[in-house]
């Protein structure tokens, strides 16, 4: 954990709110390994890939306040009309991708079972003793806690909790898509938040993106509500300070704080509610468990879950890796920046052996992407992700590369009429790049052709015959 300067708690004020917009993407990305069936019941998605520089998305709104007595300007966004059926199976828990230590899992950032908090309203639980000697983090918390919420889902004997973030004033909540479905045990959920003030609030769920791990659920009768502002997640460096608020353990308002240990990070989420994805290799190493680790669950009563099968699918995220304390019940918590902005959704955490809890390497999901996909959910009831059309594999599982002299995902079949036949590409390929960032193995494909929406435009450098080219690549749409 990095020390940070000392600094004076600063003053919010209010601000007019605005709907969530879909973050600006001039830049056109893409990437993948990509399944030509439609996903089913939602589980979880994780993979390492970077989210691609985008314009800076148009804020969510004014940052959160811990005033009370400040009116907030009531939004003029209308309030989701559409609730969608959840889909039952939605299990998280994944791998780091590229990852070559045995013993190395990832644990979603799943539900834990929690009482919960049921009492009455009470005031904030920011607590600044001695205003003068406040740090970063602590301006920070006063700026964004007011607006991050304890998500409590109950249903089918099944319970848990996780967290989530206020990002308009008419009460919409981004949250992890396994919070909301409790890792795919309920598909009918009952669900409350417990605000920052103590206020224990029913909520419906908008809608779910089983491929990015992302949900938005709205607050019932809600105005005026603290929200938080959406940072341009591509502008992020290595070192950044980072202050994560959530619900570890069902400790509603836990604050821990850390840098950015990495970007472009792409782990391998476990998701049986998905089909097998066609367009990803298995590895011939390992025919009965495609690229995925064997994995517990935080699910039901905080009890462990099943192991990875090749029944089982996986999909891949790209993500911001953050060495601030992340553990079960954090999903769908904030990563905030210095300026108590939201730069990400706290989705995974990496453990070794035994340990459970956190040691130091955990996932959040850009805030670009959860953005795009919030407004979206928001906007249409689903999110859209980019298609590659072709079907890849890591250089060192292609038995075709066996003198290949660079790291990639080697394309060993071609989607006739997709995105990569209609730019040129061929079986024997090797993809290098992605919209400029490199490509190691089939999951960092996989995670940036994902992490873009349909029809996006994008570069991709490739390795053919020992020669480098680059070709434009228009995305299909993963149905």
């Amino acid at each position: 954990m990095t020390e940070v300067p000392k600094e004076p708690t600063p003053e919010t004020t209010p601000g007019k709110n605005t709907t969530p917009t879909t973050p600006s993407n001039d830049t056109p990305t893409a990437r993948e390994t990509t399944p030509t069936s439609a996903p089913t019941p939602a589980q979880d998605p994780a993979a390492v890939a970077t989210i691609p520089a985008a314009t800076p998305s148009s804020s969510f709104g004014p940052a959160a306040t811990t005033d009370t007595d400040t009116s907030h300007a009531k939004a003029e966004t209308k309030k989701p009309s559409m609730t969608l059926g959840l889909v039952a199976g939605f299990a998280i828990v994944a791998l780091l991708g590229g990852a070559s230590g045995a013993g190395v899992t990832l644990w979603a950032v799943g539900n834990q079972n929690t009482a919960s908090i049921s009492g009455t309203a009470g005031p904030a639980s920011i607590t600044v003793n001695d205003p003068g000697n406040a740090t970063l983090v602590t301006s920070v918390v006063a700026k964004a806690a007011p607006a991050i919420v304890t998500i409590n889902v109950s249903g089918q004997n099944a319970g848990g909790s996780g967290s989530g973030v206020i990002i308009s004033a008419d009460g919409n909540v981004i949250t992890n898509a396994h919070v909301v479905t409790l890792d795919g045990k309920v598909a009918d959920p009952k669900v409350t938040v417990t605000t920052n003030d103590g206020r224990l609030l029913s909520a419906t769920v908008v809608g779910f993106d089983p491929i990015s791990d992302i949900a938005v659920i709205n607050i019932d009768d809600a105005s005026d509500m603290p929200f938080v502002n959406i940072a341009d997640s591509s502008a992020l460096n290595v070192g950044d300070s980072t202050v994560a608020i959530g619900a570890p353990l069902g400790l509603s308002g836990t604050v821990t704080s850390g840098i950015v240990s990495a970007l472009n990070r792409s782990i391998t989420v476990a998701s049986s509610a998905l089909p097998a994805d066609p367009e990803t290799a298995p590895d011939p190493n390992s025919p009965e468990s495609p690229d995925l680790w064997n994995f517990d669950l935080f699910g039901e009563n905080g009890q462990g879950g099943g192991q990875g099968s090749a029944n089982q699918a996986s999909v891949a995220l790209s993500v911001i890796q953050t060495d601030a304390a992340i553990n079960p019940g954090n999903s769908g918590g904030a990563l905030l920046n210095s300026d108590g902005e939201l730069i990400g959704i706290n989705v995974a955490i990496a453990s070794s052996g035994g340990t459970a809890g956190s040691i130091g390497v955990g996932f959040a999901i850009p805030a670009n992407f959860a953005s795009r996909v919030a407004n979206e959910i928001l906007e249409t009831g689903t999110a859209t992700h980019g298609l590659l059309g072709a079907s890849v594999a890591d250089v060192t599982d292609d038995p075709a590369q066996s003198k290949a002299q660079v790291v990639g995902a080697s394309i060993v079949d071609i989607s006739s009429g997709g995105a990569a036949a209609d730019a040129g590409l061929k079986v024997g390929d090797i993809v290098t790049s992605f919209d400029g960032l490199p490509i190691t193995n089939k999951t960092d494909l996989t995670a940036q052709v994902r992490a873009r929406s349909a029809g996006e435009k994008t570069t991709i450098s490739y390795v053919r015959d020992g020669k480098a080219n680059t070709v434009d690549v228009t995305l299909g749409s993963l149905n």
